[in-house]
């Protein structure tokens, strides 16, 4: 084959190639993804890994981008709760629910509503771990006041994958509660059995 013909027609596909990307590229913005979306997506995958400073990385890079991405914040909260920051856990969720709370649109926002739900779910988790057990108990019944739904347990597919019977919301909610009736000596607040059940929650 002619050299100059090859030469033409690798230069032909390397710039089919660099326009083909910069197009790409553009689309990815113009698809209608939020701000922050993409970082809070990549800060989530870094979070299943284990790879928890990648991921506040990342939940910041988001909130760089869109300050109040509720996935990011939630995000951030989950980093500091399985990094056992739980101060830090506490008053993300806090922050978060507040901001819901105020902003949401209760009618025409049910992923909202269910990010709202989480919150509560988790601060009541964080507090459960730290034995605030009136404090786990209010945020587990406001989870379900919020939408039950949202924090009902995980779908079949996490059940054949990691547990058949995972601890509720609901489960510990109900738990809380029955010991909490009982005279203080009786009261057997912490079941290893269940405790090791219990998920956090993501939207």
């Amino acid at each position: 084959m002619n050299e100059r013909i090859l030469q033409r027609f690798l230069m032909i596909g390397c710039v089919f190639l660099l326009v083909g990307g910069i197009i790409g590229l553009l689309m990815a913005d113009w698809s209608g993804r939020a701000p922050g979306d993409y970082e809070t997506e990549v800060g989530g995958i870094r979070l299943e890994s284990g790879k928890y400073d990648q991921a506040l990385e990342q939940f910041d890079a988001a909130l760089e981008r869109s300050p109040d991405h509720r996935g990011a914040m939630m995000g951030r909260a989950l980093v500091f709760v399985q990094t056992q920051q739980h101060d830090r856990a506490v008053a993300e969720l806090t922050e978060l629910i507040g901001f819901l709370e105020s902003t949401l649109d209760w009618e025409g926002d049910s992923t909202g509503v269910g990010v709202l739900a989480a919150a509560y779910a988790n601060r009541g988790i964080v507090h459960d771990r730290e034995s605030r057990f009136e404090d786990a108990l209010e945020d587990y019944v406001s989870a379900l006041r919020v939408d039950d739904g949202a924090v009902s347990g995980p779908g079949l597919f996490y059940k054949i994958l990691h547990d058949p019977q995972p601890s509720t919301v609901r489960d510990r909610a109900r738990y809380i509660w029955e010991q909490l009736q009982k005279p203080e000596d009786e009261r057997l607040m912490h079941d290893p059995k269940r405790d090791n059940r219990q998920r956090l929650y993501k939207p």
